[in-house]
């Protein structure tokens, strides 16, 4: 499956406590988001999976596809098209028995050691991070920063997203570094207006240089 990973929005559940997500993530969708990932850590399996198949739906609409967290369960349950899995959840080799083969299989790596060995068994891609300090969600692993990208990308040849503390404002920067897109949460959820903000995360990372250095 082709996927346009460019700007890939991970829908946590919890960022928008009493409130139904799937407003947001449409707007967003509609200001540029190209990939959603549906992270739902604390609900139960009928919760994640009802959320998972209005969510699916929506997007289906759009022909943007839907990424669920960690659960492979999940997954199946809403036609997801794949499922991202960090380096401590289920074996990227149990996942490729039990989805779909036309699934996809994204996995969180934060050294180069870790992207080439998701490569290695199998992954379509890659979340690389954190890029950047941030406060979205809790963690002490080192930062990658737009060096660690460069390193990533010189060695693999699947896509590899960016995640961690990306913004509009180093967004260009992250693209300099090669990475193929950008993972955000607070940068589009944590904003008023969210459509304008994944409008402005969109312009920010696929913008181009030109001539004169000037920015198109």
């Amino acid at each position: 499956m082709l996927i346009d990973y460019s700007l890939y929005l991970i829908a946590d559940a919890s960022f928008v406590t009493g409130e139904d997500i799937v407003p947001f993530v449409e707007r967003a969708v509609r200001g540029g988001v190209t990939v959603v990932q549906l992270r739902g850590k604390h609900l139960s399996f009928g919760d994640f999976l009802g959320l998972g198949r209005r969510l699916a739906a929506a997007l289906k609409v759009r022909g943007v596809p839907l990424i669920v967290n960690d659960r492979a369960d999940v997954a199946l349950g809403c036609r997801a098209a794949g499922i991202h899995l960090g380096q401590d959840d289920m074996p990227l080799r149990v996942a490729r028995k039990v989805l779909s083969k036309f699934m996809v299989i994204g996995i969180s790596a934060n050294t180069l050691e870790e992207a080439l060995e998701a490569e290695r068994q199998g992954a379509d891609y890659i979340g690389l991070g954190p890029v950047y300090p941030t406060a979205s969600k809790a963690t002490n692993l080192p930062l990658v920063g737009p060096d660690g990208i460069r390193r990533v990308k010189a060695r693999v040849r699947i896509p590899v997203v960016a995640i961690g503390g990306i913004n509009a404002h180093n967004a260009r920067a992250v693209r300099e570094a090669g990475a193929d897109g950008i993972a955000v949460i607070s940068a589009i959820l944590g904003k008023r207006d969210v459509e304008k903000a994944a409008r402005g995360l969109k312009e920010a990372f696929c913008r181009r240089v030109v001539k004169g250095g000037r920015y198109a």
